[in-house]
C-alpha cells in the first residue's frame, strides 16, 4: 500500500474530510489530495502532525509495502571479482550465491514494474512494453529470493551493492509483488 492510500485510509477512519484535515494542518485542500494521490510528500512538520491527528506513527505511513522488514543490510561489493560458474548466468548471480552459499533456495527473480493507469495508457498508446522497457533500462540490478533456516530474503545485487530484506510474510517464489515491484521466478535456480 502507498502513503497516499494509508493517509486516505487513515483520514477516513479519523472521521476527516480532505477539508478538514488540511485545515488542521494548516495547508491547502489542494496539498493534501496531491499526497493521497502520491505526488510527493508532506514535509517533516506536516507528516509528524498528520500522524498524530490520525493516531497512525510515521513508520506506519511511510513503509509502502508491509511484506519487507526494516531488517535490511546493504554491503558493498565489487562485481569484477566474481565470475559467472556453474549455474550462474552472470556476475550478479555469483555474487549472490557466493554470499548465500549455504542458503536452501536461491531463486533469481524478474521484476516488472507495477504500472498506474497513466503508464498502463501510455504503453497502449505508443507500443506495448515501452514503460517497462524504459524501468529496465533504469534498473538493470539482479534479483534474488533466498530462502534460509525458514526465513526468505530479498536481495538486490547492484554493481556496488548486494541488499538483503528480510520478508516478514512468506511469498510464493512463481510471482509476488512487493510494492510497485511484480516479481516472478526465473527459469533457472542457483541452489
Amino acid at each position: 500500500m502507498t502513503f497516499g492510500e494509508k493517509m486516505r485510509n487513515a483520514r477516513k477512519e479519523a472521521g476527516l474530510s480532505q477539508e478538514q484535515l488540511a485545515e488542521k494542518l494548516s495547508v491547502s485542500r489542494s496539498a493534501v489530495a496531491k499526497w493521497e494521490n502520491d505526488i510527493g510528500l508532506p514535509d517533516v512538520s506536516n507528516l509528524k502532525a498528520m500522524a498524530q491527528l490520525l493516531n497512525i506513527s510515521i513508520d506506519e505511513l511511510l513503509n509502502e509495502d508491509d511484506r519487507l522488514s526494516f531488517n535490511e543490510i546493504r554491503e558493498p561489493i565489487n562485481l569484477n571479482e566474481y565470475e559467472k560458474t556453474g549455474k550462474c548466468r552472470d556476475r550478479k548471480d555469483a555474487a549472490c550465491l557466493a554470499r548465500y552459499h549455504d542458503a536452501d533456495a536461491i531463486y533469481p527473480l524478474i521484476r516488472k514494474k507495477k504500472l498506474n493507469a497513466k503508464e498502463h495508457l501510455l504503453d497502449f498508446v505508443t507500443a506495448f512494453g515501452v514503460s517497462q522497457i524504459a524501468d529496465y533500462a533504469n534498473d538493470m540490478d539482479g534479483y534474488y529470493l533466498v530462502e534460509r533456516e525458514n526465513r526468505q530474503l530479498l536481495v538486490r545485487v547492484s554493481d556496488e551493492f548486494l541488499t538483503s530484506s528480510e520478508l516478514k510474510t512468506t511469498v510464493d517464489p512463481k510471482k509476488f509483488t512487493i510494492g510497485n515491484n511484480v516479481f516472478s521466478k526465473a527459469t533457472y535456480r542457483l541452489i
